[in-house]
This record gives structure tokens, C-alpha cells and sequence, in this order.
């Protein structure tokens, strides 16, 4: 019997009909059985400020740290502001960093993103890979979701209506949990 992987999602909008976490509500839905797909909320997180860490990290905080020491595999979704990634996602991401050990360290990471444009998000994915190398992730390469003209695939209701979007969202969920038990049978050698 394999173990259920739980996978942490943190989408980087917080646009209450975001393209980026209609995308994660599919991985969601299409995660197989032995995945568990958990949300993190970052609608609570102040901006970086190290005098406020210094003097109390918020709870906001410390839950998504929680969340993702807790996490086998994280999938990340981000829309692209100004050529990267949403500054929501790279505060948290701020935040969480400082932490020690530090909490993104050997975890295994997807990424997708979501845009309105024909790109469909790849800067901020090149410049959350940057952020992931640096952070010591183990980011799944292949394959890369990028959903470009989201407008056009997701209705008004946040549910996708492209069915390719669909499959490549399900490949990339399923590539995530075979890519995780790989590095977790490697760190039991």
C-alpha cells in the first residue's frame, strides 16, 4: 500500500475569482487517491518587515511554515505582474525563507501559472525557479503547465472549460507525487 502524499498548493493571487487558484482547485480534483491536496492561505501575511519578526512572526506565518514543513511536495501557481512573479507569492516566500532549518530546504515543488496573456506566465515561472534553486527545492522540470488566454479557459464560475488544460494540469499532478516518492526513496538509501 503506498502512503498518501500531502501536497501543499499556494497559489500567489488573491483575486477572489483567481485564474491561478481555479488551476490548483483542478489539480485538486484530479490528484489520484493516494495524494491529499491542501490550500495555504496568504490573504494574512504582512509584508516582510524583520523588526516584526524580530519581534513576533504572525500567525498567519507560522501556520503557512506549519504547512509546508508538513508538506511531502508543494505545487506553486503564480500569475506574472511586471515580467515575475506575483509579489503575494514572493513575500511569502520571504517569510517562510527565514525560518529555521529553513522549510523549503529538500522539498520536492511544482509550478504552474496563469495568464491572461499569450505567455501564459513564463517569466514568473523562470524567476520562481530562480527563488526555488536558491531555497534548495527540488522543482519538477517536465512537464511545464503554462495557461495562457486563461480568460478564455476558465468560465465565470472558476471552472476550466479547456479539457487539454485539463490533461496537462492532471500529467503534471501525477509527474509531482512520482517525482517525490523518487526523492524520498533516494533519501532512504
Amino acid at each position: 500500500m503506498t502512503n498518501t502524499l500531502k501536497v501543499l498548493c499556494i497559489s500567489g493571487s488573491l483575486r477572489k475569482n483567481s485564474y491561478n487558484t481555479a488551476a490548483l482547485r483542478v489539480a485538486r480534483d484530479s490528484a489520484p487517491g493516494n495524494m491529499h491536496i491542501e490550500f495555504a492561505d496568504l490573504s494574512q501575511i504582512p509584508l516582510y518587515d524583520q523588526d516584526q519578526r524580530d519581534d513576533a512572526v504572525p500567525a498567519a506565518v507560522r501556520q503557512l511554515v506549519e504547512q509546508v514543513r508538513a508538506a511531502d511536495a508543494l505545487l506553486f501557481a503564480t500569475p506574472e505582474y511586471n515580467y515575475s512573479m506575483s509579489g503575494v507569492l514572493k513575500n511569502a516566500i520571504d517569510w517562510v525563507s527565514r525560518e529555521q532549518p529553513q522549510p523549503f530546504a529538500g522539498k520536492p515543488a511544482a509550478i504552474m501559472s496563469a495568464s491572461m496573456s499569450l505567455l501564459g506566465g513564463v517569466r514568473a515561472q523562470y524567476d520562481l525557479r530562480r527563488a526555488m534553486v536558491f531555497l534548495d527545492m527540488h522543482c519538477l522540470n517536465k512537464p511545464e503547465v503554462m495557461i495562457a488566454s486563461a480568460h478564455e479557459r476558465f468560465d465565470a464560475e472558476g471552472r476550466l472549460t479547456d479539457e487539454t488544460t485539463g490533461e496537462f494540469i492532471a500529467k503534471l499532478v501525477v509527474a509531482l507525487g512520482d517525482w517525490t516518492r523518487k526523492l524520498q526513496a533516494g533519501e532512504k538509501q
